[in-house]
């Protein structure tokens, strides 16, 4: 198949190389011609503008730093939609804004182009290795219609739902790894300082109940179900544990702001009368404060998930 790559830094290089070892003939744009040295070599075809790619290809792939670059990739003079045929397919593997993705999906609708949200998820070195997950929203026919192209890239490439869909993925996660990481910078900074061997405490802690699951496999027990009884660990017996650790970090001056926002939503739940349910249970707070009807997926199907991916 002939695909235009455009984007061919640190992670669009190893997508492109990637696409070029599934056999895949390229065609690729940078601003730079430097940039695509190494898969010139490997046969790539150089465009002189994002146009120029679109002509040459019925799918092309972009990965760029902003929703302003995809827009002026897309829109712009020479841009892609200037070159697009009717029935060519764009995949932005950027990470980007959901009302752009939904607006370029709206503007190249009208000339007959298929424009699918597809962020990526792996760093530079997934991108590299191929151990990349790709979240895809539009049509699922397209979808299906270059899967393969998307399997060279990625081995967890998927369809989330309709346009937006992949980039509210790709958003849902990098938020919520975000805020993982200033959690942990908080709790083991007070573990340091309380006299821990760095080594040691990272070593302890990642084999602990958190540290042995992957992060969002433990939305799948309570949460997403909606079953805070009976419960796994109550969460009177959490709010005694935070508690604990917020003394210890009063007492060795770390501060620790978001653990005493989260002590501070258990002490919310407890004084619902929920201590004895499951110490998730004070999450169902968020649910009300975002006004979404609680969660509620059978068990059934979180564990055909979790199987599946065992397989």
């Amino acid at each position: 198949m002939r695909i235009g790559f455009i984007g061919l830094g640190m992670m669009g290089r190893g997508m492109a190389a990637n696409l070029q070892k599934g056999g895949h003939d390229l065609v690729v744009h940078d601003l730079t011609r430097q940039a695509a040295s190494q898969h010139l070599q490997n046969g790539a075809t150089w465009a002189e503008s994002p146009r120029a790619v679109a002509e040459a290809c019925d799918a092309v792939f972009t990965s760029l730093p902003t929703p302003a670059d995809v827009e002026a990739v897309g829109l712009g003079e020479d841009g892609l939609a200037a070159g697009f045929r009717k029935g060519a397919a764009w995949f932005d593997l950027s990470t980007n804004a959901v009302d752009v993705v939904r607006r370029l999906h709206a503007t190249l609708a009208e000339q007959g182009v298929d424009f699918l949200d597809a962020p990526v998820s792996g760093g530079p070195h997934g991108a590299s290795s191929g151990r990349l997950a790709i979240w895809v929203g539009g049509d699922k026919a397209v979808f299906d219609k270059y899967r393969a192209a998307l399997g060279a890239m990625g081995d967890q490439a998927a369809y989330i739902g309709p346009i937006g869909a992949g980039t509210i993925a790709k958003l849902t996660h990098n938020c919520a790894g975000a805020a993982i990481n200033t959690v942990l910078a908080e709790v083991f900074t007070m573990g340091v300082k309380a006299g821990v061997e760095p080594l040691a405490l990272w070593e302890a802690i990642r084999q602990g109940a958190t540290g042995r699951q992957r992060t969002f496999d433990r939305l799948g027990g309570q949460f997403l179900q909606g079953r805070y009884e009976p419960p796994d660990f109550a969460l009177r017996l959490l709010h005694k544990d935070v508690s604990l650790a917020l003394q210890l970090g009063r007492e060795v001056s770390v501060p620790m702001r978001l653990c005493n926002m989260a002590l501070q939503e258990m002490t919310e739940a407890m004084n619902r009368g929920w201590a004895a349910r499951d110490s998730r249970s004070f999450m169902l707070l968020q649910q009300e404060r975002a006004g979404i009807a609680p969660l509620a997926v059978p068990a059934e199907q979180i564990r055909a998930v979790i199987d599946r991916d065992k397989g």
